[in-house]
């Protein structure tokens, strides 16, 4: 069965008027849209190939129909490749863009030095925007490059170790040191080390590499083996993301999110964060700035029936992280883009002026 121009206005008209309302659609209400022209009966007969086809779900008997996730899907899919192809956008959009979140940029001055209380303010303020649930996670630092390492020697007995990442990123580690090491020694290990790793990202750093290393150094082998060590414990401390979440009570807004048990296990998602990190890290990357996960393509069991859209945030020298907007699947997504492409576009500025 073909879906051409009829049927895809009437599942746009489907879809736009549930999105409005959270009302199953029926014929009669379709039938009022202008553009359209179509009888009541015609619109039935679309909407029961539709929904045999697979787009629109009826609830009940005797209810009208409702977007399924392939519904949405088509949708979503749609309206994101009619946005991309707008290469000029009028003046008063902008102006309305801007005034959906002016406050966004107030908390990105005001806490710029503290990345964790920026994103934690930022999740506040899209949650406040959209009326939605959010989540972002802390900058990913695996796949950043080691600028620098430099061993300094603190006493006979501790020596302190600084990895400075890209992004200047900077991690300081105590090592205790059994026998006492020359200061010749640590300048041959310094070069050493820096001739080794620098360039190379945390998650390149491995155990093969590490072994080799160890050969190499004679006498110093006990010392490299904890100073790598303490490089590996920032690698694998790293890959625990800080994920920050503001919202979670909007979901009560939606009736079709607000069963309890429902609503509990979601908030439970939200607070607990567990899910949410392995969300984000099993994400895969994408060409596409800004994703749609839908219903049953979400991975958390809890956001089955939700959808969640992302955009990946850069800030300097490569620090990347998610920004994510849990919602019903009947979201305005046209104002969760515009509202996750703002605050992409504040972030890169405000960024790059520092």
């Amino acid at each position: 069965m073909e879906l051409d121009d009829r049927k895809i206005k009437i599942l746009e008209a489907i879809i736009k008027n549930y999105l409005e309302t959270g009302e199953p659609v029926g014929s009669r209400t379709i039938s009022k849209y202008a553009d359209l022209n179509l009888s009541s009966a015609t619109i039935r007969n679309e909407m029961a190939d539709l929904e045999e086809m697979g787009y629109i779900l009826q609830p009940h008997t005797s209810a009208g129909r409702i977007p399924s996730d392939k519904g949405y899907r088509l949708y979503v899919d749609n309206m994101i490749s009619t946005r991309s192809k707008e290469l000029v956008k009028k003046e008063d959009e902008l102006n309305a863009k801007e005034k959906k979140l002016e406050d966004v940029e107030e908390y990105l001055d005001k806490k710029i030095d503290k990345i964790d209380v920026l994103l934690q303010n930022m999740a506040k303020v899209l949650a406040t925007n959209t009326n939605y649930a959010t989540m972002i996670s802390g900058p990913s630092l695996n796949k950043n490059k080691l600028k620098f390492l430099q061993l300094t020697k603190v006493s006979d007995n501790q020596m302190l170790c600084v990895l400075v990442i890209s992004g200047n990123v900077i991690k300081n580690r105590m090592i205790e040191v059994k026998e006492p090491v020359s200061d010749e020694d640590v300048l041959k290990l310094n070069i050493l080390l820096n001739s080794t790793f620098t360039g190379l990202t945390l998650e390149e750093i491995n155990v093969s590499l590490i072994n080799k290393l160890t050969a190499q150094v004679g006498e110093n082998a006990d010392l490299v083996k904890e100073i790598l060590e303490e490089m590996v414990s920032v690698i694998e401390a790293e890959d625990e993301l800080p994920i920050y979440t503001s919202g979670a009570t909007n979901i009560f807004k939606y009736p079709e999110l607000s069963d309890s048990e429902n609503a509990r296990n979601l908030i439970s998602t939200l607070e607990e964060k567990e899910e949410l990190s392995a969300f984000v890290k099993g994400k895969p990357e994408d060409e596409n700035p800004i994703q749609v996960y839908i219903g049953k393509e979400n991975q958390v069991q809890t956001m089955k029936d939700c959808s969640v859209v992302t955009a990946t945030y850069e800030l300097e020298e490569g620090l990347t992280g998610t920004i994510g907007i849990i919602g019903p699947k009947r979201m305005d997504y046209n104002k969760v883009i515009d509202a996750l492409s703002t605050v992409k576009e504040q972030l890169d500025s405000i960024y790059r002026k520092k």
